[in-house]
């Protein structure tokens, strides 16, 4: 990757050495951090303004510190960027433009603007909002994931492949507790994928897998490399792939199912799931 890179995380002393090192441009959210880069020997970086997600960030009323902001930013040339961050955009469009006031306040005390001014995330890019930035963050959406009024197109499938197949009567019970009864006769397929690589466990008895051109439901308790699934009389043969989304049952229904949001189903898959890149 050659293009700049911005690190959102808030820059600390401690990591400003590998920050420079590696050519990326850090995030600064308070004065000592400025300092303290600035005098280490400098590099682009981006300010974060907090005007409501209370996460990170110099504080938008904070009157003080952004006038002594200004006055540190005028010996520190390579001030690039800018931004504040949506926390309801996908749902509140006048959260979005109160923060947006705010936003503007902070950057009328600081007395300049940067080249670059950002604060549009996947939902607030859809949004019709007063205030010209230069560049927008999308999230979410670029991985497929809904975003606000955006319907993305599906960009990663989690599956994997059918390891076992039997039989069960009515009575039989599946997984750990026994919580799961079959009340008439099924096929129990089970899938070599569970907790371990990813799969929430707060999908057991509730998700919905995709198995031979239907969605089919998952039976008891996920386990750590296992889920099973109850697939009745339909053909399933060892080695056929299931597919947990990105497919007939889509990232986010399987996340509204897990009772999550869909950025936490992608970023919980684990390292040893092996990824599959394509070119389309």
């Amino acid at each position: 990757i050659r293009r700049p890179v911005v690190v959102f995380t808030p820059l600390i002393a401690a990591t400003a050495a590998g920050t420079r090192g590696s050519s990326l441009r850090p995030v600064i959210g308070d004065l000592a951090s400025l300092a303290h880069w600035v005098s280490s020997g400098g590099g682009p970086f981006h300010l974060e303004i907090d005007t409501g997600m209370s996460r990170s960030g110099f504080l938008w009323r904070d009157t003080e510190t952004l006038r002594q902001l200004r006055s540190r930013l005028r010996a520190a040339p390579d001030w690039e960027g800018v931004f504040t961050h949506f926390h309801s955009a996908d749902c509140n469009r006048d959260s979005a433009l109160e923060q947006l006031e705010r936003f503007q306040r902070a950057l009328d005390l600081l007395g300049q603007r940067p080249p670059m001014v950002h604060w549009a995330n996947s939902a607030a890019a859809a949004l019709d909002l007063p205030l010209g930035a230069d560049l927008a963050r999308p999230g979410i959406f670029l991985y497929g994931g809904r975003a606000g009024r955006l319907e993305p197109e599906p960009v990663a499938k989690l599956q994997a492949r059918v390891v076992a197949l039997r039989r069960l009567r009515p009575g039989d019970t599946v997984s750990y507790g026994a919580e799961a009864e079959i009340a008439a006769g099924t096929t129990i397929a089970t899938v070599a994928i569970g907790y371990g690589d990813g799969v929430p466990r707060s999908l057991s008895g509730k998700g919905l897998v995709e198995l031979g051109g239907r969605s089919v439901p998952l039976i008891g308790r996920v386990t750590m490399d296992m889920l099973m699934l109850s697939v009745e009389d339909r053909a399933v043969a060892l080695g056929d792939v299931a597919t947990l989304f990105g497919g007939l049952v889509s990232l986010d229904a399987q996340a509204a199912l897990a009772k999550t949001v869909s950025y936490e189903l992608l970023t919980a898959i684990a390292p040893r799931v092996v990824r599959r890149y394509r070119n389309l």
